[in-house]
């Protein structure tokens, strides 16, 4: 997940997701992931102080700010590129189960009173973004 100004989601010329200030999350779903996994990631990223205070340090939520998530499903995060120069991509869940916890993960999100944008599953997007800081965290709960 990245800080951002500001960002976007574009598919087939139109915006289907934008937030001004906030985080852009590229979320990855592998094989073995649960809703379970999505409550708790949502979790973090709800919570996960990356926001500056008054005096400059990371002290502040998401939620804290008053920020919004663009939420963007991304199977590529899943790739194994161990072997060779082609990315596998055996680990990822399917496309009905990456789907799933997708929409787990921002219903969860909302819930914890994020207000979320989010892309089109499946879709070939493009991401827009303006990265502040820049502050970018990978988040693995696995």
């Amino acid at each position: 997940m990245q800080r951002v100004a500001e960002a976007r989601v574009v598919v087939d010329g139109e915006v289907v997701g934008e937030i001004g200030p906030g985080l852009c999350v590229l979320l990855g779903v592998a094989r073995g992931d649960d809703e379970a996994a999505a409550q708790r990631l949502a979790e973090k990223v709800a919570r996960l102080r990356i926001f500056e205070n008054a005096e400059g340090k990371f002290d502040r939520s998401v939620l804290d700010a008053g920020g919004s998530a663009l939420v963007v499903s991304n199977f590529t995060l899943i790739a194994d590129t161990a072997k060779g120069n082609r990315p596998s991509f055996s680990e990822a869940a399917s496309p009905e189960k990456g789907d799933g916890l997708y929409e787990a993960f921002c219903s969860a999100l909302r819930a914890l009173g994020a207000p979320v944008e989010t892309g089109t599953f499946g879709a070939r997007m493009r991401v827009e973004l303006t990265n502040d800081g820049p502050v970018t965290v990978v988040l693995d709960l696995g």
